[in-house]
């Protein structure tokens, strides 16, 4: 819980998930939020809102390809979007948003919103084809052409692409980018000794040219500015007193 005015803008980079999210206003006793997709870019967030409120944020996060199976319709078109709820989880919604006010908690919230997923997952939504393809993708993390994973799957590029939209939102080539992409800004900042051309190798860019243009564009800074401010950020965390 904090006060609208002791937010800071923060940076949001893409991290292959789609979020349900809640905000929940006790000066106003009042619950907002929406459905954010899939992002294959950065952005910046100021979640000050009105100053004086007291407000609280609760979220529910699904990795991007897992979404679908308790949603109530496409996710085609999603990418980079910020949506109302009920569009797609109409029936999470209605069930979770009136209790938000009521459960002060993180532990009772997450518990109540468990219970409401758990009954669904006799009906959830799913497709093989895309279940196959995602693993694969992980496996390789993210280092595949679509056309020989669409083989592997005795489909055709265009089916898979297809399949993608309506499940996950993107295409399988830009997800796996996104998941190559994660990978390597895990060894950026877990490795103090980072070397670009091993990410090459190890990610399969086709050369160092391309590893930092491709972490640019997600990443909307170069490596050396991004890590300082991962670091940076790790440090003011540390800093606060319990």
């Amino acid at each position: 819980m904090y006060r609208a005015e002791d937010n800071a803008v923060q940076i949001v980079i893409p991290d292959t998930c789609a979020d349900i999210i809640y905000y929940i206003d006790y000066t106003e006793n009042t619950v907002s939020g929406g459905f954010c997709g899939v992002n294959d870019r950065s952005f910046y967030v100021d979640e000050g809102g009105k100053e004086g409120h007291v407000v609280s944020t609760f979220a529910i996060r699904f990795f991007a390809w897992s979404a679908y199976a308790f949603a109530e319709d496409s996710f085609k078109d999603t990418v980079n979007t910020y949506d109302e709820i009920g569009v797609r989880f109409a029936w999470f919604d209605m069930s979770l948003r009136p209790k938000l006010l009521e459960l002060r908690s993180i532990r009772e919230r997450a518990f109540y919103a468990e219970q409401l997923l758990t009954g669904k997952m006799g009906q959830v939504r799913e497709n093989e084809i895309v279940n196959h393809a995602v693993g694969a993708i992980l496996i390789k993390r993210g280092a595949m052409e679509v056309s020989g994973l669409a083989k592997e799957l005795f489909v055709s590029s265009r089916q898979l692409e297809r399949l993608f939209h309506e499940y996950v939102g993107i295409t399988p080539k830009k997800l796996g980018n996104l998941i190559r992409y994660q990978y390597l800004w895990r060894d950026i900042v877990s490795e103090p000794d980072f070397n670009i051309l091993n990410g090459v190798h190890r990610y399969g860019y086709a050369d160092q040219s391309h590893l930092l243009r491709e972490f640019k564009k997600y990443h909307s800074m170069d490596i050396q500015s991004a890590k300082r401010m991962a670091l940076k950020d790790v440090g003011n965390i540390q800093d606060i007193p319990e």
